[in-house]
């Protein structure tokens, strides 16, 4: 029998909103389902909350509000934020993500986040 893990997107404005709604669809209030893009790629690898057999779904629903919601300007904020904690060597490459990113360029936040999905559980998301 397959886990069906409901995402409301609806209440996704920023990432933060994301991995608290992900966080709690998973494993109910104040789970915990990864808070950074490596950590969430590692749950849905599976063994952190999801099922061991790998027989779960995630049905993303209002989908593509969050979309909207975790366009370019999240995908700005969200850089801006990476590019003020990361290590001196990185920043050169965190620069020029931004910059496109600010000339509404290259892959947004909700990119990644569904990038991440197909990678890790091929077939596990379904955007409602």
């Amino acid at each position: 029998m397959t886990t069906i893990y409901v995402v409301d997107g609806r209440r996704i404005r920023t990432l933060e909103d994301f991995w608290l709604v992900m966080g709690e669809a998973v494993n109910g209030p104040g789970g915990y389902f990864g808070r950074g893009l490596d950590s969430f790629a590692d749950c849905l690898r599976g063994g952190f909350g999801t099922p061991e057999d790998d027989d779960f779904a995630v049905d993303w629903h209002d989908h593509v509000e969050s979309a909207r919601a975790l366009g370019y300007a999240e995908t700005v904020r969200q850089l801006e934020i990476r590019l003020s904690r990361c290590h001196p060597a990185n920043r050169p490459s965190v620069a020029e993500e931004l910059a496109a990113a600010r000339d509404g360029e290259g892959p947004t936040v909700f990119d990644r986040l569904v990038e991440i999905f197909e990678d890790e559980a091929p077939g596990v998301l379904r955007l409602r």
